[in-house]
Parts: C-alpha cells; structure tokens; sequence
C-alpha cells in the first residue's frame, strides 16, 4: 500500500477524510491520494469538537505535505487538555514521527492565518491606542514637571556641559539654517503681497504684511518646524541609542534619575533659545522682504519706517510668547520618544521619525490654540 510520502505521485482518486463514532470513539478514515494542487479535500461528518482517537489508513493511497498539515491544523484546532497527548493509532510510522516532531514547536504567532477584523473592532484598537498614547504623554509630562520642580529646589542633578552643549546644538548650531529658510519665507511673502497690492497702488503696505506675518505666525512656526526635524529627531536618536545601549538602565543602577540627566537638560536648552530664535528669525525675514521692497520700488527708509509703525510690542510678543510652548513641545516630543524606543537600531529610527511627526503635530495644535484665544481676547 502507496501509504507513504511521494511528492510525484500522480493523482488517481481525489482525498477524502471520513469521521465516524465507534465505541465512544472517534475514528478518521483517511483515503486517497493527496497532493498539493491536487483536488480538494472532501470531508463526510464532523469530529464533533474533538481530536482523532483512532485512524484508518487501509484506503489510503500516496501522499505529500498535504496530508500531514490537514492533520495538524485539526489537532491544533481541538487541543487536548494539558498533560495529555494526541492519538496517532492506525497511522503510518513516518506520518506519526512528523506530525510529533510539529507538535512538538509551538506555532507561530505570525504564522496563523489572520482573521478579516470589523470595522467597528479597528475602530475600538485605534482608539484604545490613542487612549493610551494620550496617558503616556500625561506621564511623560508629569515626570518632566516634576525634574523641573527638582532643579527649583536644587535637587535635580544632571552635568552642567551636557546643557551648555544642548544650547549649543539648540541656538548656534541652527542658525544656518533659520537663517536660510526665515530669509526666503520673507521674500515670498513680500513678492506674493507685491503682486497683489499693486494692483491697489499700495505696494508700500507689503512692509506691513511682512513685519506682521513674520512676527505674529511665520517666524515662529517655521523656527518650530526646523527645530522639529533638526532638534527634535537628534534628541530622539541620541536618547533612543543610549536606550538601545541600555546606558539608561545603567544611569537607574548608578542612582541617576534619567529625567533629570537626560531630559531635562535638552528641554531647558530649547525653552530657553527658542524665543531668541524666533526673534532672529522675524528679523531676518523682515530683511528678506525688504530686499524683495527695494527690488519693486519700495526705498528701504520707506520700507523700514512702515515695518516700525506696523509691529508694537503687542505685535512682537505673540510670537516670542508661542516659542517658549514650542519650544517645551518640541523638546518632549523627542525626548519621550527616545524614552520609549525599543532596543534595536530599527526602533530608533522609528522612534526618529516618529518625534518629527509628534513635534510638528503638537506645533500646529498649539498655533492653532493661541490663534483661537487671540482672536478671543481680540489681539
């Protein structure tokens, strides 16, 4: 009797798998030839909710793969209790040894077969992981208030270079780049409001248009934005390494708290050089649009007398007002993601590029907050 593993084999009856009862038994009759690409398996009465406990074989022709994987998804699918053990009685030798031998591993998570998930489940898993991710941020906070409560009363221990470094890579080192992008955005504005204002014969108002966007939403927002791909990734890749390196399991062993050593010498440097920042970045746009002025017409004087007539201190403090919340968002966002990265180069990157999304999220938020409580107060 073929009863043995042939992959060649050519198909002569199609498999058919046939339970019966016997004696408060079940018994599966096992037939034909079964092959993959072969026909499909026919399946006469059930096992009702229960394993095999005797096989018969005598009609059973040659065989591959598809019969011992037919055979363990059904004993996975009815799993005795713990303790005991399938029976193979009436099955071949060689068909026994491997089914014992899959046994024997436990299956894999991602090995299954994924079942189609409702809507309405997606829905509640997306929302138990906001939920979540909002108590996260809550925690993460809290610790970070808390770090900075421990340095007002001088308990907060941390080295006083890493946060001269941190205000350097913060302030000095992003100048280039605020200076690029901030000179640009003036020019843009200035030549767009240009193109419109003169057919009004009041091309001299751009001055007004630069001065008050740059210091009130631009300059800040694109500071926040640069400081976001910039700073923002390099605390989440630098925290997130030391993470994977586990040097912050060994700062808890030594005694350090890693808020305090870690976190809040990075939140610091930021709150403190982004309004600087944003001022250098409103200054510097104002120049970019009166380039722009002086290339249409406008005299610079002209240019410069309307830009101090249009910005008061009001004017000038929203945007400086904004970085300081900017700023701390920013820094937080990194920092946590750095926390929470996992222990591999992969999570790290993640963990990058998901503080850049985070940051520049929690930027257009808060803008969009302040610009609501602004109109409110009527500023």
């Amino acid at each position: 009797m073929p009863n043995t593993i042939h992959d060649g084999a050519k198909n002569n009856s199609p498999p058919c798998a046939s339970w019966r009862l016997e004696d408060q038994s079940v018994l599966l009759e096992l037939s034909g030839d079964w092959h993959r690409g072969g026909p499909d398996v026919t399946t006469i009465g059930n096992s009702s909710g229960r394993s095999a406990d005797r096989y018969d074989v005598q009609k059973l022709g040659a065989f591959d793969s598809m019969l011992p994987a037919f055979l363990l998804a059904h004993l996975r699918a009815h799993p005795l209790p713990s303790g005991t053990t399938p029976s193979f009685e009436g099955l071949p030798l060689n068909l026994c040894g491997l089914l014992k031998l899959a046994l024997a591993v436990p299956e894999e998570i991602g090995a299954q077969i994924t079942k189609p998930v409702s809507r309405a489940a997606r829905l509640g898993k997306l929302s138990l992981k906001a939920w979540k991710s909002t108590l996260d941020v809550i925690e993460f906070v809290g610790q970070c208030s808390m770090s900075m409560g421990r340095l007002i009363c001088g308990r907060a221990r941390f080295r006083k270079q890493d946060l001269w470094l941190s205000v350097q890579e913060c302030g000095i080192e992003a100048l280039p780049i605020v200076t690029l992008i901030s000179f640009l955005i003036g020019m843009i504005l200035a030549f767009v409001g240009n193109a419109q204002l003169t057919n009004f014969g009041a091309n001299l108002l751009v001055a007004d248009l630069v001065a008050i966007a740059m210091v009130r939403e631009m300059g800040v927002v694109m500071t926040a934005i640069i400081m976001s791909g910039r700073t923002g990734a390099a605390f989440a890749a630098h925290i997130g390494s030391m993470n994977a390196n586990e040097e912050i399991d060994a700062l808890r062993t030594s005694g350090f708290n890693p808020f305090d050593y870690l976190v809040l010498p990075r939140l610091l440097a930021l709150v403190i050089m982004m309004p600087m920042l944003t001022i250098y970045s409103n200054v510097v746009g104002i120049l970019g649009g009166m380039m722009v002025g002086s290339m249409v017409g406008i005299p610079t004087v002209l240019f410069w007398n309307e830009t101090l007539l249009s910005v008061n201190l009001t004017n000038a403090s929203l945007g400086v007002i904004k970085s300081v919340f900017f700023g701390a968002a920013i820094a937080v966002s990194g920092c946590m993601q750095g926390m929470r990265a996992g222990r591999s180069s992969a999570a790290v990157g993640q963990a990058t590029t998901h503080a850049i999304v985070a940051a520049i999220t929690w930027v257009v938020v808060l803008d969009s907050a302040f610009a609501a409580i602004f109109t409110l107060l009527n500023i």
